[in-house]
């Protein structure tokens, strides 16, 4: 049995964090959430103090993440997860306001695996919740990296 996957939010607007993870919660989902209103922290969280992202080899994480941060864009931290080879398996939801389709393809090229636009009705917020849901039961932890 692998370790229950921990939620890293990344969104800095509390109206919409809470949003979020009461949505997450009606949606039957109990995972541990670790909410960031700012790009840095979470960065510095995912990343660790040697920023080889190591400490994060070994757990199941999630992470929903905002494109319109006051320090540092979302793309930027997409980037930097999809490079870095602990967590780059790591899956990562956007959510976010933007619906640019220029943004939307740029987010799929650098390995999103859900792109959301915000503020969502509740049904299809809902369902993509429950998807991740189902996706929690199946997701496997990738093997620790040699």
């Amino acid at each position: 049995m692998s370790d229950p996957v921990t939620i890293i939010m990344i969104e800095d607007d509390e109206g919409h964090a809470r949003l979020i993870e009461r949505n997450i919660r009606r949606s039957g989902v109990n995972n541990e959430i670790v909410p960031f209103t700012n790009g840095t922290e979470a960065v510095n969280y995912l990343f660790g103090k040697d920023g080889s992202a190591a400490e994060r080899k070994n757990q199941a994480l999630l992470i929903l993440l905002d494109l319109n941060l006051p320090d540092m864009t979302g793309i930027d931290i997409l980037k930097r997860v999809k490079e870095n080879k602990h967590l780059k398996a790591t899956p990562v939801v956007v959510l976010t306001t933007t619906d640019d389709s220029q943004e939307i393809k740029r987010c799929y090229e650098l390995g999103c695996n859900v792109y959301i636009t915000k503020p969502v009705n509740y049904e299809s917020f809902a369902n993509a919740i429950r998807q991740l849901g189902l996706f929690f039961s199946v997701i496997q932890v990738p093997p620790a990296s040699l």
